[in-house]
């Protein structure tokens, strides 16, 4: 009994001792980052994309006291303290905004079977800790609290709107896809890379009636049994007496399938559009690379690339990131959030020199949306980042919480 109090005692100064540590670290890193703020925004309209674009990337952290954060940050007593810190903020989120966590997670429990999984393989990526599990995307609980973190998300985003944030948060992605020229002809296909459960996939299939076919694929074959059993459930939210966090309607034009975004056996040209919606950030750089040259195969001549992701050249994201220790807090559930926010220029310039018209815009005060359109490679290429104004202000105003609050504050 005295030998577990002291182990106790003795775990709890070390994390105490690591805290202090991180802290001191953040604060050395702080001094030897470029500051953000300085940095000059691209032009509010850009034609041709050139490798001479300015750009509000991300700044890389280096030098040793970036090196010994690193290390700090990947310690497994570390992820002790941050992890479950990570999963109580989304959880409290949750619950202070009406957003039943635990009743939604125990109803998809009770009602979804676990299904035998037959044997499968996923790249070296996919295998890491993810979203505050270790297994990552490749486990049940995953799987069953994604949508219900997905409202949470939509809640810290749009606080004003309490429990309705998600439909607020995706509605404007909708919003800006739209500004930016997305269209679906009739009879049109389209194919949602890394499409989860389906939450994105059944708002394509709401949103677009003129489709014929909505096919999600993702890697992880316990989102796409979930997804597939949404569907034959057809739950009612909470918002409506129900006890899921949306309604759902079983629609014949979707299909979910076990699948690598970078490599989906589809036939060149079969899709007139590939959605990517908050994927990006979850992949090394060569892996998203290869999905967007993967969605360029799959497209028809005329058809479009849409993303939705974060952006870190944003004021409100790029702030955070320059914080070490602030985030910190992000990285322990994203382990390759830093590459993405380093990359986000490299990813327009990719994108930019393989489709004729490029459109980006902002949809949040941190997020952008993205059309790219795949046209005759003739034809003169056409890119516009539309992000920031004249005076290199972000166009949307940022209304996400900040990273101690669960709830918006009455007034």
């Amino acid at each position: 009994m005295i030998d577990r109090i002291v182990c106790r005692g003795e775990c709890r100064s070390c994390v105490r001792s690591l805290v202090i540590l991180l802290c001191l670290l953040a604060t050395a890193t702080s001094f030897s980052t470029r500051d953000v703020r300085g940095t000059q925004p691209p032009s509010s309209f850009q034609l041709k994309a050139s490798a001479d674009t300015a750009s509000t990337r991300a700044p890389p952290r280096t030098g040793l006291a970036q090196t010994i954060l690193n290390y700090a940050l990947n310690s497994p007593l570390w992820k002790q303290v941050l992890v479950p810190q990570a999963r109580q903020t989304m959880v409290k989120t949750a619950e202070s905004n009406g957003i039943p966590w635990n009743d939604s997670k125990e109803w998809i429990k009770s009602n979804s079977q676990m299904k035998e999984i037959p044997p499968f393989s996923v790249p070296e990526y996919y295998k890491s800790a993810f979203h505050a599990y270790e297994d990552g995307n490749l486990s049940w609980d995953a799987a069953w609290e994604v949508e219900i973190a997905s409202c949470s998300v939509g809640a810290r985003n749009f606080p004003q709107y309490g429990a309705s944030g998600e439909d607020a948060f995706r509605g404007a992605f909708d919003s800006a896809l739209n500004e930016a020229g997305a269209t679906v002809p009739g009879n049109g296909k389209i194919l949602d890379l890394g499409c989860g459960t389906g939450m994105s996939t059944r708002r394509l299939a709401r949103n677009f009636p003129q489709a014929s076919s909505i096919q999600g694929i993702d890697l992880s074959p316990y989102f796409v049994e979930i997804g597939k059993q949404l569907l034959q459930l057809e739950p009612k939210s909470f918002q409506e007496g129900g006890t899921w966090v949306s309604n759902i309607e079983n629609d014949s034009r979707i299909s979910y399938a076990f699948g690598n975004a970078a490599n989906t056996g589809f036939d060149d040209e079969k899709f007139d559009v590939v959605n990517l919606q908050f994927v990006l950030h979850e992949l090394p750089e060569d892996a998203a690379l290869s999905i967007v040259d993967e969605a360029m195969r799959v497209l028809k001549p005329g058809g479009q690339l849409w993303i939705c992701e974060m952006d870190f050249e944003s004021p409100a994201y790029a702030a955070q990131r320059a914080n070490a220790l602030l985030f910190s807090l992000i990285r322990a559930t994203e382990p390759y959030l830093d590459i993405y926010a380093e990359s986000i220029s490299d990813l327009f310039r990719c994108i930019g020199t393989r489709f004729n018209d490029v459109k980006i815009l902002p949809a949040t005060g941190r997020h952008y949306a993205l059309v790219a359109t795949k046209g005759d490679t003739d034809k003169e290429m056409t890119y516009a980042d539309l992000r920031f104004d004249d005076n290199g202000e972000y166009r949307v105003e940022d209304t996400h919480l900040k990273l101690w609050e669960s709830k918006e504050e009455s007034r």
